[in-house]
């Protein structure tokens, strides 16, 4: 099988190998699991034991330690004092030895210390991004993803009206923004729907905005943010989307090593061609945004340093990634149960999520003031997963809007939470999700990161 020498023979990048990762993941854990809760009394405890690593329990006193002896073990990597707040620059073999680090006075460090950064440039906010999974028709087969091209689901794409609907829920609720996602469908007919449905929902939401805040003079009213996240498509392509009034873009790399990518992918996927994207998207004036898969086969921690890198050398200005999680019924997924069919799931989804929160203030401390996203995978390996994301470096999280009706056939990986919700319980949840991670819901702002309006040399906004 292609797929199964190619995960085998993926050829690891320095500062870290297969096996690495493979022994991180897959050794005895030392702690035990951090328990569920639905109650807020007991969900906040549960957080509590999540922020401890692992459930074991930090030392009483260190709460009480000044900043400076919290961060202590960091700076002893470094090798120098840190600045509370200041992002770092941190070598590929630093980066790695933090991955596949067990020493906990250095986690609690990393995520202390990531914290200090997200509290610089965006204090306790937290932004959310409606989603609206508006189709799962897609032109391309990868080998990981549970709506590819070669798989049996339940084909849908929603109507105009169905994602106006949605993008006036989420005014009304007070989200910033909307993100419109789907499968690849690179067609001229998918462009012109989607440009006509950007331009209404900008449109009706500006409408809201009148009767929220009336009319001003001096004053713009101010639709939903857009944020879009369709595949590949031409420079072309992007450019009507962007002058519809799109203004951000999601396109995932999936890992930023070229050779693990072609592994995951039939040949006609080009990982040179998803770069070339994300550079257009840039030169076309667009919030760009990308992320990986965390934990998947093949991988190393090296590559995992490199994807760290790779976001801060393409000027990123917003990131999303998660725990690779198994699609039984995609070619990866199989291959996946096939090699770990005695695997003990528990422990491995507490290493594996040990692994990405490492990910996600890494993230933060290298890329400082980017929009990072506490993403709905976390949830699905650890129910406590967004509100320990939301205290160790993320600063966004995405209700999804996406009607009832469809959700079951938008699984692009099994155990997706939330598939048997509606917006309004996914609303109230989230909300409460924020609280008990001691942060601040902000709303009614679009939330753009610093870090874009610097990269342009322009002002940043008074109100977005």
């Amino acid at each position: 099988m292609l797929l199964r020498r190619g995960l085998h023979d993926a050829a690891p990048v320095s500062g870290g190998s297969t096996t690495d990762l493979h022994k991180l993941l897959y050794s005895p854990l030392l702690t035990p699991d951090a328990p569920a809760a639905e109650d807020p009394v007991a969900a906040r405890n549960a957080l509590q034991a999540a922020l401890s690593r692992g459930g074991k329990k930090r030392p009483v006193n260190r709460l009480h330690l000044p900043l400076e002896e919290k961060i202590a073990p960091l700076a002893s990597l470094v090798g120098r004092a840190l600045t509370p707040g200041e992002p770092l620059t941190l070598e590929k073999e630093q980066i790695v030895h933090i991955l596949q680090t067990a020493d906990e006075g250095l986690e609690n460090a990393l995520y202390d210390y990531a914290d200090t950064v997200t509290q610089r440039y965006f204090g306790k906010k937290i932004y959310f991004r409606g989603i609206v999974e508006f189709s799962n028709v897609c032109t391309k087969d990868c080998y990981y993803c549970g709506i590819r091209k070669h798989i049996q689901v339940k084909r849908y794409s929603m109507s105009k009206e169905e994602i106006v609907n949605c993008a006036i829920f989420a005014y009304e609720s007070g989200y910033g923004s909307l993100m419109l996602q789907s499968g690849e469908l690179p067609t001229d007919k998918r462009l012109a729907f989607l440009v006509d449905t950007i331009k209404e929902v900008k449109r009706v939401t500006i409408e809201k905005d009148k009767e929220r805040n009336g009319v001003k003079e001096g004053v713009e009213n101010k639709s939903l943010g857009v944020a879009i996240s369709l595949g590949e498509l031409t420079k072309d392509m992007f450019r009507s989307l962007r002058e519809a009034g799109a203004h951000r873009y999601l396109l995932r790399i999936e890992s930023s090593n070229p050779d693990l990518y072609a592994k995951l992918h039939p040949a006609d996927h080009s990982w040179h061609r998803r770069v070339e994207c994300l550079r257009e998207l840039n030169e076309l004036g667009f919030q760009v945004g990308t992320g990986v898969m965390i934990g998947l086969p093949g991988q190393t921690l090296g590559d995992l340093a490199q994807d760290l890198l790779f976001f801060k050398s393409m000027d990123i200005d917003m990131i999303g990634m998660g725990p690779y999680i198994c699609q039984k019924d995609t070619p990866l997924g199989k291959l996946w149960q096939e090699e770990n069919s005695n695997l003990d799931t528990k422990r491995y989804n507490e290493k594996l999520f040990r692994l990405s929160t490492k990910m996600v203030a890494l993230a933060r401390i290298i890329c400082g003031d980017v929009n990072i996203a506490a993403t709905t995978a976390l949830q699905a390996i650890n129910p406590q997963g967004r509100e320990v994301a939301l205290n160790q470096g993320a600063n966004m999280l995405m209700p999804i809007l996406t009607p009832r009706k469809y959700r079951e056939d938008y699984q692009l990986y099994e155990g997706k939470p939330c598939i048997d919700e509606g917006a309004e319980e996914c609303r109230s949840c989230l909300k409460n999700r924020v609280q008990w991670a001691g942060k601040e819901l902000t709303l009614h702002d679009w939330g753009d990161p610093q870090h874009f309006f610097s990269r342009q040399n322009i002002p940043t906004p008074t109100r977005q």
